[in-house]
């Protein structure tokens, strides 16, 4: 358990000097095989916000873009992988 709160304290460490060099950006943008955590979902619609975080995603867990394939995004979520499409890439704030 001390393992993965200190990996996660290392990963938003990481992530927050890569945001002083890189713009905060979406899931859309992301780089293939890197971990993000997601800082927000940002959309309207209750209905997508409430599928994504049935998934997992919401603010403070970890994700990973395996693969872009097309307009689709396979992505690591909790140790499941799911295909989402841009729309919902770039609803994921990281």
């Amino acid at each position: 358990m001390d393992d993965t709160i200190r990996s996660k304290s290392i990963l938003e460490a990481y992530n927050k000097k890569q945001e002083a060099i890189y713009p905060v950006t979406n899931l859309a943008n992301a780089e293939i095989d890197r971990e993000y955590i997601i800082k927000d979902v940002q959309t309207n619609d209750e209905e997508m916000k409430n599928f994504l975080f049935t998934l997992g995603c919401y603010a403070g867990e970890t994700v990973t873009v395996l693969s872009v394939l097309a307009e689709n995004y396979v992505i690591s979520v909790k140790d499941a992988r799911y295909s989402i499409d841009s729309d919902l890439a770039e609803t994921i704030i990281i």
